[in-house]
């Protein structure tokens, strides 16, 4: 019987699993990846578990049942790979090396990692995979309607790397004061109307004027959510309106340059009291899609997933100027958007 299961109710199926990490792969498998949801099961006889909910350099602070921990890696986790082996989200186990202090010895499953490739500074370097978030239920994309502008193509890549790694996607639009009453408000509207019918909820906000403000809130409740985009798009301004007393740093955008100037500077996961979870994540300006094979990309597009496989070429179609293409077909009947297909074959294109 495992301790750490307590009296739990629904949990009875899980008692003939004769390690903690056979069921908590079962439990993340089912159910809600929020910190709540895992401690909950974390009780004091399992103590040397908990969830890593900040990551500095090498130092991760670890949620317990007895609070945080500082902890470091153990050796073995640094031989053989340039990807750090912890993620923000991971459920972990530790070994006390101080009063407090400990090392992380195992990442217990995961139930999903949301990751990018890494950016490759020179010709001769190779591309590694760089873990963000694990765990999660959801991926909100956050974008601001101007001051930084708007990157649609970069957030068709944060949308496939969710869907790669079947994790739900929010697109998230912030400062809408900045556009509306002037042309750039109805084009935007359009676009996020073509994602809405691609099955992506999409709330707009403002912390000027409160816009979307209490249904993102909503939307956040009871749930693990990554945040993701640029430097300047406003989350952290965004995640202070929601929860007043984060004390995130905010700076103001660089006029000379456009460009926002980093206000995260490490990943960090925070609690909610509405109940759920936030990890916020320094700004990317790319980001790089990882693990997803050129012909795979279509299926990773759910407006085109329906059409996959039934092309005159069937699955060796690549939906570009092959004849008796069935998602070119569905472009020229309106049930794909034209910017969304366009923005799938310039990801095809790119390395």
């Amino acid at each position: 019987m495992l301790s750490c299961l307590g009296t739990a109710p629904g949990l009875s199926k899980f008692a003939s699993h004769e390690t903690f990490r056979d069921w908590l792969f079962l439990f993340v498998e089912a159910g809600s990846a929020t910190v709540k949801s895992y401690m909950k099961f974390i009780d004091a006889q399992s103590s040397d578990c908990g969830v890593v909910i900040r990551k500095t350099n090498n130092s991760y602070l670890v949620e317990t049942s007895g609070g945080t921990l500082s902890c470091t890696l153990a050796g073995r986790f640094k031989q053989g790979s340039r990807a750090d082996p912890v993620v923000i989200g991971d459920i972990v186990r530790w070994l006390a090396i101080g009063p407090e202090a400990g090392q992380i010895v195992e990442v217990l499953p995961q139930r999903n990692q949301l990751a990018r490739r890494s950016a490759v500074p020179m010709p001769t370097a190779h591309a590694h995979e760089q873990p963000i978030a694990a765990n999660v239920d959801q991926v909100v994309a956050v974008f601001a309607a101007a001051q930084p502008r708007l990157a649609w193509n970069l957030l068709d890549r944060y949308l496939v790397s969710a869907e790669a790694a079947r994790i739900p996607a929010l697109i998230c639009l912030t400062k809408l004061d900045l556009v509306e009453g002037r042309p750039e408000a109805a084009e935007i509207r359009a676009v996020m109307a073509e994602y809405q019918a691609s099955g992506y909820p999409v709330i707009l906000t403002s912390t000027v004027t409160g816009a979307g403000l209490s249904e993102l809130d909503a939307a956040l409740c009871d749930r693990l959510s990554v945040f993701v985009g640029k430097s300047g798009v406003g989350k952290t301004s965004l995640l202070n309106a929601i929860e007043p007393g984060l004390g995130l740093r905010v700076q103001a955008i660089s006029r000379s340059t456009g460009k926002g100037r980093h206000t995260t500077t490490h990943v960090e996961l925070f609690t909610l009291a509405s109940g759920g979870s936030i990890i916020d994540t320094p700004g990317i300006r790319e980001f790089g899609l990882w693990n997803v094979a050129e012909d795979d990309l279509a299926w990773f597009f759910p407006e085109m997933r329906p059409f996959v496989g039934t092309c005159k070429f069937g699955l060796d179609c690549q939906h570009d100027q092959e004849p008796g293409c069935a998602i070119r077909k569905a472009v020229g009947a309106g049930a794909i958007s034209p910017y969304r297909y366009q923005s799938y074959l310039k990801l095809k294109r790119e390395p």
